[in-house]
Parts: C-alpha cells; structure tokens; sequence
C-alpha cells in the first residue's frame, strides 16, 4: 500500500544528512531510468515522473535546513 504524503514526510524528517543523500541519490537513479523506460514507449503511470521529482524536491529541502 502507498504511502500518504504525511508518512513520507515524516520518514524524511527522522533521517540524518548522509541517509538523505543516499535517499536522494537513489531517488535520482530512479527517475533517470523512468525517463529512458518511458522515451520509447509510453508509460502506465503518468503521474509517476511528477511524484518522484516531488520526493526529491522534499529530500533537498531538508538536506538544505
């Protein structure tokens, strides 16, 4: 099950500075590769590029603090 934006903020807010830069890296892999997958062919979920750049968004805004 997903989880809501609460939860994922929350999540983000407990981790340590090098955590989030892990967290972000891999967020960062998966987004590169969702646009190479999706540059062939089109994508089931279009709301999936929109939310993960949200993720990363929300992981430099508390690297950032």
């Amino acid at each position: 099950m997903a989880k809501s934006k609460k939860e994922l903020n929350e999540n983000i807010k407990g981790m340590k500075k090098d955590e989030l830069q892990i967290k972000l890296a891999s967020l960062q892999e998966e987004l590169r590769a969702l646009k190479f997958k999706t540059e062939g062919s089109k994508s089931k979920n279009v709301k999936e590029y929109g939310s993960l750049k949200k993720q990363i968004a929300r992981v430099l805004t508390e690297i950032n603090k």
